[in-house]
Formats: C-alpha cells, sequence, structure tokens
C-alpha cells in the first residue's frame, strides 16, 4: 500500500511539473489591446451586439473588424472611451444616449412559459412553469432578450425608478444655458 501512494504521489508531482513547464514555455501571448476594450466593455454578455460575448466582441472591435458604437448598452460614453483607447474618430450621430432600462412583468399578461428566464443571460428573472414571473431589478441589465421571446407581450421595458443607488443628476438644457 505504501508503495501505491509513492508511485502516484511521484506520478502526480511529475505530470504537475510538466503541465507547469507547458504553460509557461507554450503560452500564446494575448492583444493587450483586446485586453483593455474587454475591461471597458459592461460584460454582461448579451449579444445586443450580435457576437456572443463580450470577449468575442472586444477582439473584432481592437482588430478594426467591428465599429466603436457596437455596444448598445454602453451607450455613447463607452463608445468615445473607445474611441479615445484605438485613436479613431467616430460618429456618435446614431448613437442613443438612453437612460437604464429593466425588464418588468405584467402579471395579468404572463402565462408562465419559461421561454423569458430561459433566454435571460443573468438569470434575473424568476418563475417555474405556468406561474407568473418575476424580475429581480438589481440583476437585470435592459438587454430586453425576454421581451422579445415573450409569446404574450408581457414583458416591457420600463426605466429604472430612481432611488439613491442609482440617482443621478440631471444634464442642463442647452436652450436654458443659451439664455
Amino acid at each position: 500500500m505504501f508503495t501505491a501512494i509513492t508511485s502516484l504521489t511521484l506520478l502526480g508531482l511529475a505530470l504537475g511539473g510538466l503541465l507547469g513547464l507547458a504553460a509557461r514555455y507554450l503560452k500564446v501571448e494575448g492583444n493587450p489591446l483586446t485586453e483593455q476594450v474587454a475591461a471597458l466593455l459592461p460584460g454582461s454578455q448579451c449579444g445586443q451586439c450580435g457576437y456572443p460575448g463580450c470577449g468575442p466582441a472586444a477582439e473584432a472591435i481592437a482588430s478594426g473588424a467591428a465599429p466603436v458604437t457596437l455596444c448598445p448598452p454602453g451607450g455613447r460614453a463607452l463608445a468615445e472611451e473607445l474611441a479615445s483607447l484605438l485613436g479613431v474618430s467616430v460618429d456618435l450621430s446614431g448613437v442613443a444616449d438612453q437612460q437604464p432600462l429593466i425588464a418588468h412583468v405584467n402579471e395579468g399578461l404572463c402565462i408562465g412559459c419559461t421561454k423569458c428566464f430561459k433566454r435571460c443571460p443573468t438569470d434575473a428573472i424568476m418563475g417555474a412553469n405556468n406561474m407568473i414571473h418575476a424580475v429581480f431589478a438589481d440583476a437585470c441589465i435592459g438587454c430586453s432578450l425576454c421581451a422579445d421571446i415573450c409569446p404574450t407581450e408581457g414583458i416591457e421595458m420600463r426605466p429604472l425608478a430612481p432611488s439613491l443607488q442609482n440617482w443621478y443628476w440631471p444634464k442642463p438644457q442647452q436652450d436654458a444655458l443659451s439664455s
């Protein structure tokens, strides 16, 4: 029994050492620009940009295959930040600066089909089959994937209700400043 334990321990140490050497000498260097772009993206993996997640979207933006205005949840601020990081000029006329939205389930229209919470990338929807669903507002990223798939149109996107955690000072109107 002692020889079995000893041989397995030595085998584990030898294979672990080989894996450590392989990780050191055979590692593939990533693009640091891709990592910087990925750090700026929201990281919600919502897929609104057309890519399966923020990692592939960051690779496309860093390589120049996708525009810096690719991320709808990021809005204007993210597009400006990405443009300054990449050193490109950007036309922000087509980018809407929208306020944050969260999903809201209309209880009168919800039939409990479970299509919405299967589609939610952040598991913000709670419910069961043939039961009314609810949305965790703190987990909802406002991607509207649940509202798109709802067969009864029982999910609508509403603006985030102001609270102490998300309230912000509104920007002054340009007309008021010029007069």
